[in-house]
This record gives structure tokens, C-alpha cells and sequence, in this order.
């Protein structure tokens, strides 16, 4: 064969890879609202930075006529480009081509991805959109998903690992992102479940709607299995992006720092009234975080769980930190089961790609209730309590009101190892609320008038900061208007904190 076939032949082959299942499959992908796995990466990735690995691979089974049917990449699209120009690794699933199902052949393409990652020090994005194994290889697939499965728990910890899920995902193809560090979800058009509603139905009897069973806001919402949403495909591959704008590549990096055009000594003035005299009256906290981070730009994570407590990532001074906030428009700021797994799990992946924590403290307490007792609040609030005190990057907390009991303890306490504490003048820092308090200290001895007199009593000399300043556990009481720059100077002052946890293979987190 002459070199001029050789090469209309690579043509043809490039052509056929790149056409998946056909036109009318393609039609068919994009009738649904969703994009096609090769459009997905050229909206993820830096225009023509893209190198795609096994292109040609084709399935290995024969039975059922699988040998009949073949399709150059077999359902999966490998290999890897940059984000801003940082190396990253991708595999997209191609609907079109047996439902995005897996092979061996594909899991050994994934596999190999995964692996360069891990040698190279490079994130893993997973564009996920797979109804599972492929029936018709059996174990084989299974195999597949375990080899897979294996790789995402090493690399836990070592390379940021996300997830989008972008159709329907069922059984096995929704344990990976399960164990990657964030799951992006598109509404009306992704679904993850290890049982689809047919099976309920025929085991349970119970009768669910996809949406309702899987669908985005159900696992954004309720389940917490997700930590964002986007509106199509187009705008999960933009939060993509952004997402990585915060993190580094690998554990042994650190994030990346932008230029910063924002006044690292901005006082907002505002600040000062946002916090009311009324300790029972709500405000909102993303108003706080957003006049002090960089540019007010706080990108959140899991907006639609727990909504008590607030985690995400900003920038203070250019440089990444992930922030941790009670929430006291919702249920006070209270910390309860869901707000303690949804900020603990947040706060160990900080700590493990070296991102410095932000907490914005006001809560007054754990929720009380028989259902969070039997639902066990204690092991699960002491998992956040367990994340704060593991974490060894630079911890800074603000406390903005209460501070009360147990839970100011655990809201990344001087005591458990944060670097620097502030607290607003506002701050009430005790074993209780004031009235709580009274009422147990003097057990109705008092009328009227004298109980209310031992609550201002109780109020000034134990619920303010300047109890816990005067005994070294608040670092600086500070004007709420120079949270930005008291934050700005703690974080260059941290910057070459260095502490190593004592020896051991790993602790034992209760989950």
C-alpha cells in the first residue's frame, strides 16, 4: 500500500472514530438536550489542546454477534489537554455507542488514563454518561468497574478526581464518581441510581419517577450524593473549569495563586451592622463571606444540601482557601447530621490538596430531636469534629456571634488546632445561651426581675469574647470591617505552617 493510502486510510479511520454510533444516534443525543461526549471535552478544555489515547481500540467479544458490531473507541473518548493550561486527564462516555455501557476493552482505556494521571501528578475528569456494565460481556465488565474502582481509591487524596454526570448513569457506573471528589449534575437530562425504577418497582413495589428516584436536584438536594448542578452541558464544562481554578494539580502542590486586583486592605463598612443585637434574629451569612473574599466572588459547593452550613471556594489576596460557614438563615446555623458529613468531607479534602480553611462561625449548637439522636448525630458530628482536628493546613476561624457548647469546639476551636481565632465584638462564646444557662445555674430560685438581671449578668461576663481573649483561646477580637485584611495578613503568616500528624497507616474516622 502506497503512503498515500496509508495515510487516506488513517483519514478514514480518524472519521469513522470520530463519527461514535452515526448521524442518527447523534441526532437522537441531541434531541435529549445533551451534547455528544467529543463536543463535552472541546467545551472543557483549552481550545486544540486535546490528545486522544486509544482511538482505535474496538471490543473483544463474540458472543450475542457483538462481533458483528464494532466501533472504533467502543464508547469512550481518552486522553488529555489543559484547563488554563494545566495538564489534565479526561475520559468521556459515548451514549451513542452501546448506550455508553462498559467494556473490557473500554475499562482497560479508562484504566490507562487513570494510571498516566497518577504517574504525572495530573487531575482526572470523568465525563460519565453510561447505563452501566455491558450485559454482553459479563464479568469481564465487572472486572472492568473493580479495576476502576481500585485506581479511584488510590488516587484519593493524591490527584483531584471529579465527576460529571451527564445522562443516565446506573449500577456500576455511579460507584466510581461515588468515590471521586466532587459529582457535577445537569438538570432534566442526568440521573444516577444502583437500581433504576423498574427494578424498585419489581422488588419494593414502590412506584418513582426517574427524576424523582435520581434525577440532578434529588441528589443535589436530598441525598448530598452530588455537589453541583448546572443548567445544561455547556455550563457544567464551564463550572468545571472553574473548579479546577482552585485546586492544584496533585497533593504535593500547592493551589494556584491568581493576580490580585482587589485591595487586600478593603474595609467594607458594612460589615460592621450585618450581625443583629438580637441573638435570636437570623442574617446571612454569604453576605459576610462575599464582602470579604476577593472580587465577592464565592464559588459554592453543595448549595442545595444542608443548607445550614456553607462550604466552597474563594480567594483572599489571590490565593485559594476553602471556606466553611454556619448558615444562621437556616435553622439558626445549627449543626445537625447532614451539615456535619457534607462540611467534614469538604474540610479532608482541603486538607489533602493543601488549600487553607476559612471557618465563619455562628451556631449554637447540635440539633436536638430523637431523630438525630437515633440517626446517630454523635459519630456524625464527630466527623467534622475528626476533619478539623486531622487538618494541618493553615486554619483561620472568625467567630461572628454564637459560639456555644460542644459545637464550639468542634467549629475549628483554638483548642483542636486552628492557627488564628477571631471573633466579631458581637461573639457570645459559652457552654450555652445565656437564658439556658440562668436556668439551670439558679433552678427557679429567682423571680422576674432577678432572673433577667443574672441573664445580662450571664450575658457580659461569660457570653462575650473578651472571657475566651482574656484566657488566650481567641486570638484577636476585630472590627467585622477588617475581616478581609486580618484574614489576608493570617493567611501570608501561615503560608509556611509545617505540621506532620503522628506516624500510622491511618485513623480510624467514624463514619
Amino acid at each position: 500500500m502506497s503512503s498515500k493510502n496509508k495515510f487516506k486510510l488513517l483519514q478514514e479511520n480518524d472519521a469513522l472514530a470520530e463519527l461514535g454510533g452515526g448521524e442518527e444516534r447523534i441526532k437522537k443525543q441531541h434531541a435529549a438536550g445533551r451534547k455528544t461526549a467529543r463536543e463535552r471535552l472541546v467545551d472543557l478544555l483549552d481550545p486544540n489542546t486535546f490528545a486522544e489515547i486509544d482511538k482505535f481500540v474496538t471490543h473483544r467479544t463474540t458472543d450475542f454477534d457483538m462481533d458483528k458490531q464494532k466501533f472504533l473507541g467502543d464508547g469512550v473518548i481518552t486522553g488529555y489537554g489543559k484547563i488554563d493550561g494545566r495538564l489534565v486527564y479526561v475520559f468521556a462516555q459515548d451514549f451513542t455507542v452501546f448506550g455508553g455501557s462498559l467494556s473490557r476493552a473500554n475499562a482497560d482505556k479508562i484504566v490507562k488514563i487513570m494510571d498516566l494521571a497518577m504517574k504525572m501528578g495530573a487531575p482526572v475528569i470523568g465525563l460519565n454518561d453510561s447505563g452501566g456494565a455491558r450485559i454482553q460481556e459479563g464479568v469481564e465488565s465487572l472486572g472492568g468497574y473493580a479495576d476502576i474502582f481500585y485506581r479511584n481509591v488510590m488516587s484519593s487524596g493524591v490527584i483531584p478526581q471529579i465527576s460529571a454526570i451527564l445522562g443516565p448513569c446506573a449500577g456500576g457506573a455511579v460507584y466510581s464518581p461515588a468515590i471521586t471528589d466532587f459529582i457535577m449534575m445537569v438538570k432534566d437530562t442526568s440521573y444516577m441510581f444502583v437500581t433504576g425504577p423498574d427494578v424498585i418497582k419489581t422488588v419494593t413495589h414502590e412506584e418513582v419517577t426517574k427524576d424523582e428516584l435520581g434525577g440532578a436536584m434529588t441528589h443535589n438536594s436530598k441525598s448530598g450524593v452530588a455537589h453541583m448542578m448546572a443548567e445544561n452541558d455547556e455550563q457544567a464544562m464551564m463550572m468545571l473549569r472553574e473548579l479546577m481554578s482552585f485546586l492544584p494539580s496533585n497533593n504535593m502542590e500547592d493551589p494556584p495563586i491568581k493576580v490580585c486586583t482587589d485591595n487586600i486592605h478593603r474595609e467594607d463598612d458594612s460589615l460592621d451592622t450585618i450581625v443583629p443585637d438580637d441573638p435570636n434574629k437570623p442574617y446571612d451569612m454569604n453576605e459576610i463571606i462575599t464582602k470579604v473574599v476577593d472580587d465577592k466572588h464565592f464559588f459554592e459547593i453543595q448549595p442545595f444540601y444542608a443548607k445550614n452550613i456553607i462550604i466552597g471556594f474563594a480567594r483572599l489576596g489571590g490565593k485559594p482557601v476553602g471556606i466553611v460557614a454556619n448558615q444562621p438563615a437556616v435553622l439558626a446555623g445549627v449543626l445537625d447530621i447532614d451539615s456535619s458529613t457534607k462540611a467534614a468531607r469538604f474540610v479532608r479534602f482541603c486538607d489533602a490538596f493543601n488549600i487553607p480553611i476559612v471557618t465563619f462561625e455562628d451556631v449554637p449548637g447540635f440539633l436536638p430531636g430523637t431523630t438525630q439522636e437515633f440517626g446517630g448525630i454523635i459519630k456524625h458530628g464527630a466527623k467534622l469534629l475528626y476533619a478539623f482536628a486531622e487538618a494541618t493546613v493553615p486554619k483561620l476561624t472568625v467567630i461572628t456571634r454564637k459560639a456555644y457548647g460542644g459545637a464550639y469546639d468542634v467549629m475549628s476551636s483554638k483548642h483542636i488546632g486552628a492557627d488564628m481565632n477571631f471573633a466579631y465584638p458581637t461573639a457570645e462564646i459559652a457552654v450555652m445561651g445565656p437564658e439556658g444557662a440562668v436556668n439551670i445555674i439558679y433552678r427557679n430560685k429567682l423571680n422576674e426581675t432577678e432572673r433577667q438581671k443574672a441573664i445580662d449578668d450571664y450575658r457580659t461576663s461569660f457570653a462575650s469574647p473578651y472571657k475566651a481573649a482574656a484566657l488566650g483561646y481567641i486570638d484577636e477580637i476585630i472590627k467585622p470591617r477588617d475581616t478581609r485584611k486580618k484574614l489576608i495578613q493570617a493567611l501570608e503568616m501561615t503560608q509556611s505552617k509545617s505540621k506532620t500528624n503522628p506516624p500510622k497507616k491511618h485513623g480510624n474516622i467514624p463514619l
